[in-house]
């Protein structure tokens, strides 16, 4: 039966993968100069029981993350390498699903701007077991407003496989966060998966995400946990994330 549910999911439409970043960009990027260390790490405790494509990872109990490499080149762009994207799989399994290249142009000192812009590139080489197309890419624009104690963002991202303008996958990221404190904040953020613009995919089909985040940036290491709520039939029931940043010199 899995077998089934697998093999209907890879022809009936575009794969809802799983993710190395569950993470919403605010146009804030390492200063000039400055090597600057992510982590990330997401878990999914209670995940979808049957891979998104043949061939592909199950994403229950299966651990997904990938150190973030990134350089401050001026005040309005950052470029990243994403090397080695993993996965430890529920069966014990530890795999290297490929590496991306990133270039984020933005802002300068979004931090202390009013209204935030930028947009982002990756470019991905995959495994076969991590996605079904060798080379993709992601667009990611950024538009957010800071308002007092309140942070609005939205990520409208396309991600692109290469097989057609019309076959962009709207993929958009969200978040509302309250700044408790100068060190502290806490966020709600989604993440959804639309399906390709040519036909977004019926309701039931598409992943939404709602997650819960708790921010600390107070300290040399930033850290970032949240949990994660699926809201529709093809999105995992519960995804943890964890996010640890520091600058390196």
């Amino acid at each position: 039966m899995k077998r089934l549910i697998a093999l209907l999911l890879f022809i009936s439409g575009p794969a809802l993968c799983q993710t190395d970043e569950i993470q919403v960009y605010d146009a804030q990027i390492a200063a000039p100069g400055i090597i600057n260390l992510t982590l990330h790490d997401n878990y999914s405790p209670s995940g979808r029981e049957a891979p998104a494509f043949g061939g592909g990872i199950v994403p229950d109990h299966a651990l997904n993350g990938v150190p973030e490499w990134a350089y401050g080149v001026t005040d309005w762009f950052e470029a990243g390498l994403y090397l080695p994207l993993y996965s430890l799989t529920r069966d014990g399994d530890l795999l290297f699903n490929g590496f991306k290249l990133r270039a984020l142009f933005v802002e300068p000192d979004a931090a202390d701007q009013h209204f935030v812009y930028g947009i982002n590139f990756e470019f991905s080489y995959n495994e076969p077991h991590w996605d079904p197309h060798r080379f993709t890419s992601e667009i990611r624009p950024i538009i957010g407003w800071h308002l007092g104690q309140l942070d609005l963002i939205f990520n409208p991202i396309l991600d692109n496989s290469y097989t057609g303008v019309s076959r962009l996958d709207f993929a958009p990221a969200t978040r509302v966060a309250w700044n408790v404190t100068k060190d502290w904040a806490v966020a709600a953020e989604e993440y959804d998966d639309f399906g390709p613009l040519r036909r977004l995919l019926p309701g039931s089909q598409q992943s939404h995400q709602l997650f819960a985040v708790a921010d600390y940036t107070g300290g040399s290491v930033s850290v970032e946990a949240g949990a994660g709520f699926g809201l529709t039939p093809a999105s995992d029931r519960l995804v943890l994330k964890l996010i640890l940043s520091k600058d390196l010199n």
